[in-house]
C-alpha cells in the first residue's frame, strides 16, 4: 500500500515542476527589431551601441504589425550573426 506522506510528498514535487514551467514559459523574449535612420530594420537580442548613430528600437512583435511591401521607409534585413548593424542595406560587424 502506498503511503500517504509519499503520495504528498509525489503531488507536491509534481506541483512545483509544474510551477516552474509556467514561470520559465511566461518570461518574456529579449528579441527586438532595430531600425537605424536608412530605414534598414532587423531582429536583434541586443541593440547595437555605436558612438554617433541612432537606433530605434521596437518590441519583437512589431515586425508583425507593419506592411514591408508597401512601406517604402522601412526595408526588412535577414537575421545576421555576430555584433553588428545594417547602414544602407549592407551589415557593418562591430
Amino acid at each position: 500500500m502506498i503511503s500517504a506522506k509519499k503520495t504528498f510528498t509525489t503531488a507536491a514535487l509534481a506541483l512545483l515542476m509544474g510551477g516552474a514551467a509556467l514561470v520559465a514559459a511566461s518570461a518574456p523574449a529579449s528579441a527586438r527589431v532595430v531600425c537605424n535612420r536608412d530605414g534598414d530594420c532587423w531582429h536583434t537580442e541586443s541593440a547595437p551601441r555605436v558612438p554617433g548613430i541612432r537606433f530605434d528600437v521596437h518590441p519583437d512583435d512589431w515586425y508583425f504589425h507593419q506592411k514591408w511591401d508597401a512601406d517604402k521607409d522601412h526595408h526588412y534585413r535577414d537575421y545576421h550573426e555576430g555584433r553588428g548593424y545594417y547602414r544602407g542595406g549592407v551589415w557593418i560587424t562591430l
